[in-house]
């Protein structure tokens, strides 16, 4: 084969290896794979549309999905919950309590097209909503109620911040208070509070235990005036106690109940 020959055959592949590169590229450009947590918004022309095929899915994921080459634009959806923490915010409370409280927010999209389709960016809207619901909600209550009631105020800010995410596709599954800072005037006050209302629970239970014990003292009493002999056994078990010191000096008293019995017998 002469050199014309091999030319001509050369310049007669360009085209074929031209088109099978061409044909490659709008193939690999055309197919896209989702994992089982991702869906796909597909938008052709501009226009919400669906794949062309979905293999081993439905609808726009997940699995194998076609696309239509420079018509079809595909944006990925992730439908895992998301956890956003809630910057830190002044908020005033209800008895005019500065203080600073941060929270933290899970959520997932439920519907991927309108999480594209009817707001921005679905993340940071989320985010804005829940600072202003946050200093909202904190706003209407007590500082008591927010130290003491978290749980409550945690159901109430999903609540609300799930109202204004709902129309987005969003949904909002968990909100928790993290972390509420108080003035250190305020600490100061909180912890004056506390030592006295401890104080104050010490001096009731002394005088419980002072009326409880005067109050046995008292059945002591009537026992010891109806039965006279009590009292003797009484000090023959305080001579048993003391005894116990062998280098003590016991000076016992008799008592004079005793000492009738032998002056009666002298007087026979």
């Amino acid at each position: 084969m002469n050199p014309v020959e091999i030319l001509s055959t050369v310049f007669g592949l360009v085209p074929i290896l031209f088109l099978l590169i061409l044909a490659l590229f709008i193939l690999a450009s055309s197919v896209r794979i989702l994992p089982e947590y991702e869906r796909a918004v597909i938008f052709r022309l501009g226009r919400l549309a669906k794949a062309i095929v979905n293999v081993g899915g439905s609808g726009n994921g997940p699995g194998l999905i076609l696309l239509i080459p420079m018509i079809d634009r595909m944006t990925k959806v992730s439908l895992r919950t998301v956890a956003i923490e809630v910057p830190s915010q002044d908020v005033i409370t209800k008895d005019n309590v500065s203080v600073k409280v941060n929270a933290v927010i899970y959520f997932r999209v439920v519907d991927a097209e309108r999480a594209i389709v009817q707001v921005e960016n679905y993340l940071y809207a989320t985010s804005q909503i829940a600072q202003t619901t946050l200093r909202s909600v904190l706003g209407q209550s007590e500082l008591d109620e927010l130290l003491a009631e978290r749980e409550r105020l945690n159901q109430r800010l999903q609540q609300i911040i799930d109202q204004h995410t709902d129309p987005w596709g969003i949904k909002v599954t968990v909100v928790e208070i993290k972390l509420v800072d108080l003035p250190h005037e305020m600490q100061r006050a909180m912890a004056k509070q506390a030592e006295a209302e401890r104080e104050k629970r010490a001096k009731i239970i002394h005088a419980e235990g002072e009326l409880m014990a005067s109050a046995k003292l008292a059945e002591a009493g009537r026992i010891l005036a109806v039965e006279p002999v009590t009292i003797q056994l009484r000090y023959l078990q305080t001579l048993t106690e003391i005894a116990t010191e062998k280098n003590s000096t016991i000076v016992f008293p008799i008592p004079i109940d005793i000492l009738k019995i032998f002056l009666t017998d002298q007087k026979k």
